[in-house]
């Protein structure tokens, strides 16, 4: 099945459906039964997409988890209340006292504030690597290592790592391996074809695509799964339907949103390029990002999310250049139909293993379904601004 096809029918067998296009809104808390034998064969299959209780799911969250294992790969996807909800269940699921956890330098704010302020009090170590590190993530490893978490391309820097080297030796030393597929989105990088584990998005941005849920997945090979399916259960991880419903709705237009992105970012970005202000652009498509090699290789597309470098401004002038744009609008999120801009700060202390070298500020925008010339002719007159 092509994937566009894909996209469209994952998780809309008529259990789910009931004949309608659609899989209907099931909200429930209690599941009662009529029987004890009903009961005890529910509590049996609890962990197989069978009514129990709430917190276990009904019929839509199993429709979005199907639909997740589809289009993304793996046996079994769990549900959670956003995305770093998903990042931080999956590594309680694999992480206790004592181990060792190989972070990439790159890895989004939240994901490392949560190693440094409680995977620390827990007693679990952490080292950042340089997400450039290739085979030398072996230098790291130490006999009590458990997970190597990814990120690819990295937080706003977009460096693009080899996946698959990583994932070869993090195997041959018994490691999980995690990634933050958010970039990737489960259409542009096939993570079960390249050694990961567990595949991890906030799916409130380009699955959703609206800009109004807030919700995290995290979807694992057969080995993996029942250890993350029951952790993130004893941890109390759920999803209401309501907004499981919300991300099915927006998973059926994931395919052509995702291509009028691209498109359109990569417009802006050779325009950037070409801009006396800008000092260089953090595109994965564009051969100066590290790891674009990687992207050719192992990537399917491209999506709307990259940074530039700024050549000039102080901090009033990028205040001014920012005040002053009329479509691009100033958010922490992304993955919405809009455009959003933001100045990426803390690089500079934030990254330990390869610090980001002292240059111009770094802009991070998200291209939206606007018209492109549109958003061209904002950043010029915002650029002329900062000039």
């Amino acid at each position: 099945m092509k994937q566009d096809t894909k996209i469209v029918s994952a998780g809309r067998k008529k259990e789910w459906t009931q004949g309608s296009v659609n899989p209907p809104v099931q909200r429930a808390s209690t599941i009662v039964f009529d029987t004890v034998k009903e009961m005890k064969h529910a509590t049996a299959n609890r962990a197989n997409k069978t009514l129990f209780y709430g917190r276990r799911g009904t019929s839509t969250s199993f429709a979005l988890s199907e639909a997740m294992c589809e289009i993304e790969g793996g046996v079994g996807c769990a549900l959670y209340p956003c995305g770093t909800a998903a990042i931080t269940s999956a590594l309680l699921s694999f992480l206790e006292a004592g181990d060792h956890l190989l972070m990439v330098d790159t890895a989004y704010e939240p994901t490392r504030d949560f190693c440094n302020k409680m995977l620390t009090k827990l007693g679990i170590e952490t080292t950042y690597y340089d997400p450039m590190i290739g085979a030398g993530i072996n230098e790291l490893i130490k006999p009590n290592t458990k997970v190597l978490f990814l990120e690819s391309p990295g937080s706003n820097t977009m460096e693009v790592q080899d996946v698959p080297t990583l994932s070869t030796i993090a195997h041959q030393h018994d490691i999980t391996v995690m990634l933050d597929n958010t970039w990737g989105s489960g259409i542009n990088f096939k993570p079960f074809d390249y050694g990961v584990d567990i595949s991890i998005q906030a799916a409130t941005k380009y699955i959703v695509g609206h800009s109004d849920v807030m919700i995290g997945t995290a979807t694992a090979n057969e080995a993996h799964w029942p250890t993350l399916r029951e952790s993130s259960y004893l941890l109390g991880q759920c999803v209401s339907a309501d907004d499981c419903y919300l991300a099915l709705r927006g998973l059926r237009t994931l395919g052509v949103r995702m291509k009028q992105h691209e498109q359109n970012a990569l417009k802006v970005a050779h325009w950037l390029k070409e801009h006396p202000s800008v000092e260089r652009v953090l595109h994965p498509a564009f051969e100066e990002c590290p790891g674009h090699e990687f992207f050719k290789r192992d990537f399917n597309g491209s999506n709307g999310l990259f940074s530039f470098v700024l050549n000039e401004g102080d901090n009033q002038s990028i205040t001014e250049f920012l005040d002053s744009m009329t479509h691009f609008k100033m958010g922490f999120s992304w993955g919405g139909y809009e455009s959003l801009i933001l100045k990426v700060n803390g690089l500079d202390y934030l990254r330990t293993a390869k610090p980001w070298p002292k240059q111009g500020a770094v802009i991070r925008v998200h291209i939206g379904l606007e018209d492109v010339d549109d958003l061209i002719a904002d950043l010029d007159q915002g650029l002329k601004r900062l000039r």
